[in-house]
């Protein structure tokens, strides 16, 4: 039951009100006016405060911008009592952050529904509030699911960096969890209930990229039939998120540089920026400085994202992490608890995950549809095509001799994609197969290294 306080100037209205509402069980004040009224709000925090509109004095509206104070919304519901000919006036209280309003005359079945409503619903709002909290405080204390040191360290950053408004790259191989490391960082800030807008740039056809990002107006371009607001402004109020952020075409770098720096948008055809206000996060699997380096990515460009940048570690250099990880995939994909052998794990921990987190996940679905028992086994990845043998056996192959000047890594990934299609005939399947990676990675690679 809950604490009601009733203003009202008529005594007698409070007695019969206070009579209906102690039936009830809850425990009822009252004040004569607004004034008195206020003074037991501050003394005795009420849960539901009924107040009549007009009263001498402090009267019900100016009771309601107290409570509202600077937020202009009362943390309590507020009922407000009013005459036929105040109706008006009632619902300029309601807009004013007013609960609802009863009408007098009332009858006791009246009473009770209304307060009975006001109540339920404070309630379910500070549930929502409540697990809105627990949402953003878990991802800004790292709720990414792991065991490892390395991603220890990840979580913490997050949790320290997501209440800045300041851009963060996220750099890591593909497949990491980038994205996922992104929405912790969204649901950690001040922007949690906003947009998380996620643009991978590598999907995005070259010919459709500006107006995809920036917006068009109307006319624009042939086939632009109305405005397109455009991805950034999408993420207006919340977040955004440029997957793949070295896709971006050099020519439109200067472009998302100006919108940074003037937090406004010029959409194709338009005659005038149009300010918006979001956070940019970026992401990358490439080697940025490389790339400024090259002339590829503009300097300019990479030290205004990279204010706060966020390495996330590939599954190999985090072991500890593969076996919760298979556990949390098991019971998503199974929709119910289901076992794994040790010799299963053993042989998970010693495969070098080129497609990380993503390759796991990929590999546990293809177990779990495949195998019939209750406990996987290793016997089900080797039937599954993926054994640890097949893995490991390019250990004591010649590789050619290295360079004493040494090499780039991706160099040594594209030359090994090129010969794995080659020897395959161009067939992409066998191709992933013989890699043994998901056949989805091999075309990421594909197009990444313009093997396509």
């Amino acid at each position: 039951m809950a604490r009601v306080l009733v203003v009202d100037d008529d005594r007698s209205l409070r007695e019969v009100v206070s009579y209906i509402l102690g039936e009830d069980g809850h425990e009822v004040l009252t004040a004569a006016d607004g004034e008195e009224g206020w003074r037991r709000i501050v003394a005795d925090a009420p849960d539901l405060v009924l107040t009549d509109l007009r009263m001498p004095g402090c009267d019900g509206m100016e009771l309601l911008r107290r409570l509202g104070g600077a937020t202009g919304r009362p943390p309590l519901p507020v009922i407000m009592f009013t005459a036929y000919g105040t109706v008006e006036q009632a619902v300029e209280a309601m807009l004013a952050g007013a609960t609802s309003y009863l009408l007098k005359p009332f009858n006791r079945a009246e009473l009770r529904l209304i307060v009975r409503r006001a109540l339920e619903v404070h309630r379910l709002e500070a549930d929502v509030r409540r697990l809105r909290l627990a949402v953003r405080d878990g991802a800004a204390s790292g709720a990414i699911l792991h065991a490892s040191a390395a991603m220890s360290a990840v979580a913490a950053q997050i949790a320290q960096v997501a209440p800045s408004q300041a851009p963060v790259l996220i750099a890591g191989e593909s497949g990491t969890g980038k994205e996922l490391v992104a929405r912790a960082v969204h649901e950690g800030s001040s922007r949690a209930e906003g947009p998380f807008v996620a643009v991978n740039c590598g999907a995005l056809p070259a010919s459709l990229f500006e107006s995809e990002l920036f917006g068009h107006v109307k006319g624009a371009f042939t086939g632009a039939d109305r405005d397109a607001p455009g991805r950034i402004r999408a993420a207006a109020g919340g977040t955004l998120l440029l997957d793949e952020i070295g896709e971006l075409p050099l020519e439109l770098q200067p472009k998302l540089l100006r919108v940074l720096e003037e937090r406004a948008v010029d959409p194709v055809g338009g005659n005038a920026p149009v300010p918006v206000d979001f956070r940019l996060i970026c992401a990358t699997n490439r080697d940025l400085d490389k790339d400024v380096e090259a002339g590829r990515f503009r300097e300019d460009l990479y030290y205004r994202l990279a204010v706060i940048t966020l390495h996330v570690p590939p599954l190999r250099e985090r072991p500890d992490d593969v076996p919760l990880l298979w556990e949390h995939f098991t019971e998503l994909h199974h929709g119910s608890p289901r076992t794994s052998s040790p010799a299963l794990i053993k042989a998970l921990l010693r495969r070098p995950w080129p497609g990380n987190v993503r390759e796991l996940r990929n590999l546990n679905q293809r177990l779990v549809l495949t195998s019939a028992g209750e406990t996987m086994d290793i016997s089900d990845l080797e039937a599954a095509g993926a054994g640890v043998a097949a893995s490991a056996a390019v250990s004591g192959l010649p590789l050619g001799a290295f360079p004493a000047e040494g090499f780039a890594l991706q160099d040594l990934e594209k030359e090994t994609v090129r010969r794995a299609l080659e020897m395959c005939g161009g067939n992409k399947t066998r191709a992933a197969s013989y890699l043994r990676i998901p056949r989805h990675v091999l075309l990421y690679r594909l197009e990444k290294y313009g093997l396509a």
